[in-house]
């Protein structure tokens, strides 16, 4: 008597183990979403001078056609769930023949899929650590489940034609990566804080090398757009603050996100000194505020620490006139 072969375990389980991971994919990006959306911060342990997970969010590789990356990283993930689960909600020995084409039809796609956010993902870790030099678990951890989902499809179905596999991860990986690349067009992280010359945002970075002036601080070396302006008038108009002091360095950085011009605006309306050294000090009222760190923005009632980009001012005070921000951090 011939002993039928038993299916190894991970055959047996795959599709349960990949609907599982991107289930865990799909929580995290829709948590990430839904604080992108209503202008809340990630929960993430971040290091001191150490970019953390809303830094990245809050950057220009954070949103793709105006909506967060997030998002497309839900629909991504969810896509997946219903690919691998898709099959086993067909029942019965009757329904046997058309199980198992679903079956085909969804490995294909569950290939195609791991292999498309693999390789967006690979591209996505190369400019958290190289470009934007930070550290972002939410980042880490979505990368580790798109290359999970991509070993489990891999091994989790036997493949008998491996040029299927080879041609399929050719194709899908170069379209892939040729529309990254397009999309995201542009955007550079060199640190020098000068005029774009691609339409995209550049990133700031700024060193203190001499003493800040106790009037000012340090200059402010950018240009307004009409982006920042129309923001920087919004600001005055619902009554935002903005609480600073003069030498400190994220401060600075805040005012070369908005510009030269911009900032005279947020400066004369906005902002409240709170060093007691400097001719424009109110300490008494940064104590009364209660205020901890600088910068610290109280926008409609709530508070927001630390460097802002200015997508994220217009998010949370309500702003909804043009976005084409010339710098993020």
């Amino acid at each position: 008597m011939i002993r039928r072969r038993s299916t190894p375990w991970i055959q047996r389980w795959s599709r349960i183990l990949i609907a599982a991971i991107a289930a865990c994919g799909a929580l995290t990006t829709a948590y990430l979403t839904f604080e992108k959306l209503t202008g809340g911060k990630a929960a993430c342990v971040a290091q001191a001078g150490v970019k953390g997970c809303n830094d990245v969010l809050s950057s220009p590789w954070g949103t793709v056609f105006g909506q967060p990356l997030a998002l497309f990283g839900f629909l991504a993930y969810t896509s997946m769930l219903i690919f691998a689960l898709a099959p086993l909600a067909i029942k019965g020995a009757e329904n046997k023949d058309q199980r198992q084409k679903l079956e085909n039809v969804t490995w294909l796609l569950l290939l195609a899929g791991a292999i498309a956010m693999t390789v967006f993902s690979s591209y996505l870790m190369y400019v958290l650590f190289f470009q934007l030099k930070a550290v972002c678990l939410y980042c880490i951890g979505s990368a580790l489940f798109s290359l999970s989902l991509l070993v489990l499809t891999l091994i989790g179905h036997v493949w008998e034609d491996l040029g299927q596999i080879f041609f399929t991860a050719i194709i899908v990986g170069m379209v892939t990566l040729i529309g990254t690349l397009g999309v995201y067009a542009g955007v550079n992280s060199s640190g020098a804080i000068a005029e774009s010359t691609s339409g995209k945002p550049v990133q700031i970075s700024f060193t203190p090398s001499v003493a800040p002036n106790s009037q000012f601080g340090w200059e402010i070396t950018t240009k307004s757009g009409e982006s920042e302006l129309a923001l920087a008038r919004h600001l005055v108009k619902i009554g935002a603050k903005e609480y600073s002091a003069y030498w400190c360095p994220h401060c600075h950085e805040q005012k070369l996100l908005f510009g030269k011009e911009a900032e005279q605006i947020i400066d004369d309306n906005v902002k409240v000194e709170c060093a007691d050294d400097s001719p424009k000090g109110k300490p008494e009222l940064c104590k009364a505020a209660k205020i901890e760190g600088f910068p610290t923005w109280i926008i409609n009632g709530k508070s927001y620490s630390g460097v802002q980009n200015l997508q994220e001012l217009a998010t949370n005070s309500g702003y909804t006139g043009s976005t084409n921000f010339k710098y993020f951090r």
